[in-house]
């Protein structure tokens, strides 16, 4: 969509249309709602002032870019929004030419546009990267270690901050607005050019005097850490003012360097009920637009999320060591009671998985149990931490891993696949899974007397299984669940689940059940004993194969040198799994009961 020519009337207009096809859509299919609608009018901005054909357009998370898909020819094709075959919830390349990087985590925008910039420069072409971050996302240290060199270097790139719940720092009266305000202009930028030259010919008593005038300009703006890197601040102005926006920007375009553009928005902007600093309309299933009642079915089934989140609040109020860390995500790992009700022991350190990680590691040295609750696909990110600063140390650290498996429609960004992988590989590492509420229960009544470093993964939504009584847990013991007399099938975790719904698939075929408990370390007797009564394994956990859990079976049964024992995966195959819900994704893998009872009778598996 070229709107290049548009009026300021139309682009008004256009910024509502777009909030009303956003809400249209979101309130059918879910999404993220209150920070895309919130970032409308700055990317519509963007598109006005950058050209979207040359110049890379960077969102950081990119969960807020509707509105930019919108711009580029998928006003129609928004009605699949994260539904399996249809269009993501974040940029993708392969989606569109002008989604220049797939995205889905935080704080990788400025370093993009940093290696953007080097690769412009080097081949001598006149585009300017643009990058789009929110001011959640400014707590991560990856942010600071871009600007760090962007100062340094001076590549011409313009970051627009979407600062929409003041955390940033707050414009101090109106000295702070007039100055913010003035910054924007281009005779600004000449008259700070020409004083810094001046500044090279002066004596050294004059120039001391006027940088100590420069920095206590700098004291009383917003923009003082950003200039003292080096990189040019302009804000914070209104973000939802079209004009303002249109202008400022293309004055950050013209200066050529790097230049930090605060702007100050409302999420949820033009959806009244969603207004303001809500983590509720953060992310959201289908609603009623009218009065913001949720649409989906509640649930009968207790989340894997809830059960973690009570049973160690109870241990949390019968062991006054235990303490817990999450990274920007209370809510979604169902720490927010913990952290209302013990705020000295439970912290939210906003995005930062790996300052969480590693700041757990002291308190397990001076005694107390820390519980580090994150997103399986959001461990990935503190995995130097994990090794270097726990696992090296052989601290007693328990890795809440939630999410684990498949999350469902945001994808390939954010499935829990690779968790099993990257951890079996880390000495003094131990992995274990629950399969239902009772298991979970036992299994976080073990951790806490746990003195080594312990990961625990777990699914989004609830457990397949429920209904089964199991015993206390022990280091590196499985579980046989029920006897069988053809075929053994092996679960781990939320696997068990599957394997115990295969088994009702079943005709002709009466497998043994085996909860592996542990992958790390493997039951290793149990197993041996198993390989007199079972030839054929076939084993069920939601993890990638390549290091999974057949992997560490292989390789037991290679260290036993035992050849008569058959091995088949029902693990993910070692490709990104794409959105959409979680029962589309699995029957296109090939994973649902009737489709793996399916292969095992037919002998295709």
């Amino acid at each position: 969509m070229d709107i290049k020519n548009y009026s300021i009337d139309e682009l008004k207009k256009l910024s509502s249309d777009i909030r009303d096809r956003i809400l249209e859509v979101v309130s059918k299919n879910g999404g993220h709602l209150s920070s895309t609608l919130g970032a409308v009018d700055l990317i519509v901005a963007m598109h006005y002032v950058f050209d979207v054909k040359k110049d890379p357009f960077i969102f950081d998370v990119s969960h807020q870019a509707y509105a930019h898909k919108l711009l580029t020819n998928r006003w129609e094709e928004f009605d699949t929004l994260r539904q399996f075959g249809g269009i993501c919830g974040y940029t993708h390349p392969k989606e569109s030419k002008y989604d220049y990087y797939k995205a889905g985590h935080s704080s990788t925008s400025i370093s993009i546009a940093v290696g953007a910039a080097k690769a412009i420069k080097l081949k001598g072409e006149n585009r300017v990267p643009v990058a789009l971050i929110g001011d959640g996302s400014m707590s991560a240290g990856m942010v600071y270690e871009a600007l760090n060199e962007l100062g340094d270097r001076k590549y011409p790139v313009v970051i627009i901050l979407n600062d929409n719940e003041m955390s940033i720092a707050k414009p101090i009266g109106a000295i702070s607005k007039y100055l913010s305000k003035g910054m924007a202009s281009p005779l600004y930028q000449k008259f700070k050019a020409k004083v810094e030259s001046v500044l090279e010919y002066m004596p050294d008593s004059a120039t001391y005097m006027a940088k100590k005038f420069e920095e206590s300009l700098r004291l009383i703006t917003p923009g003082m850490l950003f200039e003292v890197l080096g990189i040019d601040y302009i804000g914070p102005i209104n973000g939802h003012n079209l004009e303002a926006l249109i202008e400022t920007l293309q004055s950050a375009k013209d200066l050529k360097k790097p230049v930090v553009v605060h702007t100050q928005t409302v999420k949820g902007k033009g959806y009244t009920i969603a207004e303001g600093p809500q983590e509720h309309w953060h992310g959201v299933g289908p609603f009623d637009i009218k009065t913001g009642k949720s649409l989906k079915k509640s649930s009968s089934k207790k989340s894997a999320t809830a059960i973690y989140g009570e049973h160690l609040l109870k241990l949390a109020k019968e062991h006054k060591n235990i303490v817990g860390v999450t990274a920007a995500m209370p809510g979604g790992t169902g720490l927010s009671k913990l952290l209302d009700e013990f705020p000295d022991r439970f912290w939210d350190v906003a995005i930062a998985e790996q300052h969480a990680v590693t700041s757990m590691g002291p308190l397990a040295k001076e005694g107390f149990k820390p519980f580090c609750t994150i997103y399986s696909t959001f461990l990935q990110r503190g995995y130097d931490q994990v090794i270097h600063d726990i696992a090296l140390m052989n601290l007693g650290v328990v890795f809440a891993m939630d999410r684990a498996g498949i999350v469902g429609e945001d994808g390939e960004t954010h499935q829990g696949a690779f968790d099993i992988s990257f951890l079996r590989a880390i000495p003094n590492m131990t992995l274990a899974a629950p399969f239902n509420e009772d298991s979970f229960k036992k299994l976080l009544d073990f951790s806490i007397n746990f003195n080594t470093p312990l990961a625990i993964r777990y699914p989004r939504g609830a457990f397949m299984a429920n209904n089964f009584e199991v015993p206390n847990y022990e280091l590196g013991k499985a579980h046989l669940i029920e006897n069988g007399k053809d075929i053994l099938f092996i679960g781990y975790g939320n696997g068990v689940g599957r394997a115990i719904e295969t088994k009702k698939e079943l005709k002709n075929l009466n497998p043994a059940i085996l909860d592996l408990r542990f992958v790390k370390p493997l039951d290793k007797e149990l197993l041996k004993e198993l390989t007199n009564h079972y030839k054929k394994w076939y084993i069920f956990s939601d993890s990638v194969k390549m290091g999974g859990v057949a992997s560490a079976i292989l390789e037991f049964l290679e260290d036993e040198n035992i050849k008569d024992v058959i091995v088949e995966s029902f693990e993910y195959d070692d490709k990104f799994i794409t959105h959409g819900k979680t029962a589309d994704i699995e029957k296109f893998l090939g994973i649902m009961p009737n489709q793996i009872a399916k292969k095992i009778e037919n002998g295709d598996s």
